[in-house]
């Protein structure tokens, strides 16, 4: 009986016959100096702490950079414990993540781990967490629509297939609540939630309530709140992204929901900073600016499936035009603005529908629809520059025949706008209400769009009419 031994002889030829360690130098803040061992950026390593006192197990770390000969080095959880001249043992190898259909109705850490008190589902395979994104040539075109289940977007601003879209708002102006709306209604056959430093409360708030057995069925949540190391909640943003990509190269539609890409932000200026990075823009590292294509290009479509990408930013102050989000801003395919006066006003989905841009409607749309989703914008558009004179009472009626229109159709268009949790949905009652708000529409290039698409249903809600102006 023969023996195949060219796997193992190349395996041999590919191994290192002796292992190098280091020794603990310095640590100071957040890093970790180490005299040696050899291994490279973002290789993991060991550090044996407690010595021949007690047992404890090593912390895991990883490299970050290199200063004046010595290896810079970030625990991977708590630096308790670590002292001079302990062991740094170098593994050979970067972060990866054990994926499969195992993972679904999972909630694990930044690190790929379950947090939710079961037992480690059996892997298909593992996958590095740091990735390159598709080939700019390989990616097909996008042009079909992906339904999240929240009237303004699909009827104002669509999100196709493969599309990234960002979510600007301040804080809690109902941020959360709409990432679970999509999470229960999208079309998508597999959603992955990244929290990247949320507030400890408020992930078995968001996974219970916004989330709901329904939603999470279907989903893979990956947890880093605030309280744990930089590099942690850095790590927690590309695992989840190696899980979409793993659904997707399954030929699924994966809705990647990332909550927040500025405290991605923030973990990313902390390494930097610590590593002795100049400080750039409002404090923030060259290396933040640097990460953020890097990790946003990995969302998109490719020939077996696609990542559509939802990425909140917590704007500072509600300044839409911050570095990060001005950064975001021009890396994605469209921005959804959530506005504080809106949800002062319970208006929700707090969504300012003219600050918000999907780059993709006019190939996500049929002619007919975006038509009338031009006009729905034009009569807001209306309504919000005379809005002053309209409430002190200054607006003569007549004065502009596109205003007298947007008066009469406001309450309609506000019952449009608004949506609960619980209201049921679909795809062609947002497409009848437009026109139905639209009304009759010529089209330049053709013959009149109909008001109404299909007359066998009520487009608006029960209790709300037109009233003509």
């Amino acid at each position: 009986m023969s023996v195949d031994l060219a796997p193992y002889r190349e395996r041999l030829r590919d191994c290192d016959p002796y292992r190098m360690n280091g020794r603990v130098a310095e640590l100071i803040g957040l890093v970790v100096e180490a005299r040696g061992p050899e291994a490279s950026v973002g290789e993991r390593c060991e550090i044996q702490v407690g010595g021949r006192r007690w047992k404890v197990p090593p912390v895991d770390a990883e490299v970050v950079g290199f200063r004046h000969g010595r290896t810079l080095l970030m625990p991977l959880g708590e630096a308790r414990g670590i002292g001079p001249g302990q062991v740094v043992t170098a593994s050979g190898a970067t972060l990866r993540v054990e994926v499969g259909d195992g993972l679904l109705g999972r909630v694990l850490d930044g690190l790929g781990r379950p947090i939710d008190g079961r037992p480690a589902p059996p892997p298909e395979s593992r996958r590095p967490v740091e990735a390159a994104a598709p080939d700019p040539l390989g990616r097909p075109p996008i042009r079909t629509a992906l339904s999240l289940g929240v009237r303004a977007i699909d009827g104002l601003m669509p999100c196709g297939k493969g599309q990234r879209m960002g979510i600007f708002a301040g804080s809690g102006v109902g941020k959360s609540t709409l990432m679970g709306m999509m999470a229960r209604r999208t079309e998508a056959d597999v959603n992955v939630i990244a929290l990247v430093g949320e507030r400890g409360r408020e992930v078995r708030e968001f996974i219970e309530h916004d989330l709901g057995p329904e939603g999470l069925a279907r989903s893979v949540v990956v947890v880093a709140t605030s309280d744990q190391p930089a590099l942690v909640r850095i790590k927690a943003a590309f695992t989840a992204t190696a899980i979409a990509e793993h659904f997707r190269d399954r030929g699924n539609d994966v809705l990647l929901l990332m909550d927040s890409v500025t405290r991605l932000a923030y973990a990313q200026r902390e390494v930097g900073l610590a590593i002795g990075e100049p400080p750039a823009t409002r404090g923030y590292t060259p290396s933040v600016f640097a990460m953020l294509p890097r990790l946003l290009e990995r969302a998109g479509t490719t020939e077996r499936g696609t990542i559509t990408g939802l990425y909140t930013v917590l704007v500072e102050g509600d300044d839409m035009n911050e570095p990060v989000a001005d950064a975001v801003r021009g890396i994605l395919d469209g921005h959804i603005v959530l506005s504080r006066e809106l949800a002062h006003r319970f208006h929700y989905p707090a969504i300012d529908v003219l600050a918000s841009v999907s780059r993709l409607a006019p190939q996500l749309l049929p002619r007919d629809v975006l038509l009338r989703t031009g006009r729905v914008r034009e009569l807001l558009a209306a309504y919000r520059r005379a809005e002053d004179l309209i409430s002190i009472g200054a607006y003569v009626p007549g004065s502009d025949p596109v205003v007298d229109e947007a008066r009469a159709k406001m309450a309609a268009l506000t019952a449009f706008l608004q949506q609960t949790v619980e209201e049921p949905y679909r795809l062609e009652d947002t497409f009848g209400a437009l026109g139905l708000l639209a009304g009759p529409i010529e089209d330049p290039a053709g013959p009149p769009a109909p008001a109404v698409g299909d007359e066998a249903f009520d487009p608006l809600p029960p209790g709300t009419e037109i009233v003509p102006g």
